[in-house]
């Protein structure tokens, strides 16, 4: 199990699904619209939740499939079973089931409040949509050889959905939220290999499975907590968390399948990072085209690179732009 736990395969398919669902949302909305301007069928609320029901049971059903062909057909099942790795990648794996559990609720409630039914009942159903399918797919986990069923990740998935759904109760907006970055990091020749065998070696693959250059992002909007100043609305303000210097899941070792040693790095230390950086709310820049506003809400659950600071190893040290 330890062979497969050095992996960093699943965080590129959580990152997957956030784009799978908004990109539902952003072709349910201009679909149907365009059938409503068009004098067709699909008028009614009713038409639309059954719209919307149908698109969400596809995206369930397809991404799943996926899923399992992309990650879990060429590794041996087992039955269910428990894994332990909240020790693992400095816990930015975690912070990244918050990111994804967060914007799959949010947009999912969209999708749902697009269909006309009430506020509270968009929320319930859009938030436990959300954690349900998280769950599921932690149910993949739990049956495969290669990872387990991880409580670590769902008090992660169960605390994103929540955020966004106390925000959205309460405050009727999301004065904070939670967004990634990523950059290619590069890597001296003697652990070019290492990082090649367990993030990847393509720009994709870096981005998406690279932990070393991740950062997440809890963005807040200045504005919604100071409505008097005359800051504009879109200005938020974003404290980063991400960490280096990792090498393996728990330590800076791997082994091959008879236990020997192949890679023995101790001497770097692994550490964690944190940011202060501004940043932009898209969804508070004010447009009246629909194409537009389609984009902004796409790319809102990700951190334009902006100029930072940062607190790691007990100092201060400034980025002029950081990805």
């Amino acid at each position: 199990m330890a062979l497969y736990k050095n992996t960093s395969k699943k965080m590129r398919k959580y990152v997957l699904l956030i784009l799978l669902f908004k990109i539902n949302l952003s072709v349910a909305q201009d679909s149907t619209e365009n059938c409503v301007k068009n004098s067709y069928a699909i008028t009614t609320n009713n038409q639309k939740k059954i719209t919307v029901a149908g698109l969400s049971t596809a995206g369930y059903i397809g991404s799943l499939y996926l899923l399992n062909n992309a990650w879990y057909k060429n590794y041996p099942k087992s039955s269910f079973h428990v894994f332990n790795d909240n020790r693992e990648w400095l816990q930015v794996d975690k912070v990244g089931h918050v990111w994804t559990a967060y914007n799959t609720s949010q947009a999912l409630y969209a999708l749902w409040k697009w269909t006309g039914i009430g506020d509270k009942q968009a929320i319930w159903i859009g938030t436990l949509s959300g954690f349900s399918y998280m769950t599921v797919i932690e149910l993949l986990d739990a049956h495969s050889a290669g990872w387990g069923w991880s409580w670590g990740d769902i008090i992660a998935n169960f605390s994103g959905a929540s955020l966004f759904a106390l925000q959205q109760s309460f405050f009727k907006e999301q004065k904070v939220h939670i967004k990634f970055s990523s950059h290619r990091k590069k890597y001296g020749s003697e652990l070019i290999d290492r990082a090649n065998s367990i993030y990847g070696r393509s720009l994709p693959e870096r981005i998406l499975k690279d932990y070393n250059a991740q950062t997440y992002w809890m963005s807040v909007n200045i504005k919604s907590f100071a409505q008097q100043s005359k800051l504009p609305g879109w200005l938020n303000i974003a404290i980063g968390y991400g960490a280096d210097g990792m090498f393996g899941a728990s330590e800076n070792i791997a082994y091959d399948k008879m236990g020997a040693v192949i890679f023995n790095r101790t001497d770097i230390k692994r550490y964690r990072q944190w940011y202060l950086s501004p940043d932009i709310d898209l969804t508070k820049i004010k447009t009246k085209n629909r194409t537009l506003k389609t984009v902004f809400s796409l790319f809102n659950s990700v951190k334009l690179p902006a100029p930072s600071i940062e607190f790691s190893n007990g100092k201060f040290k400034g980025h002029w732009l950081h990805f």
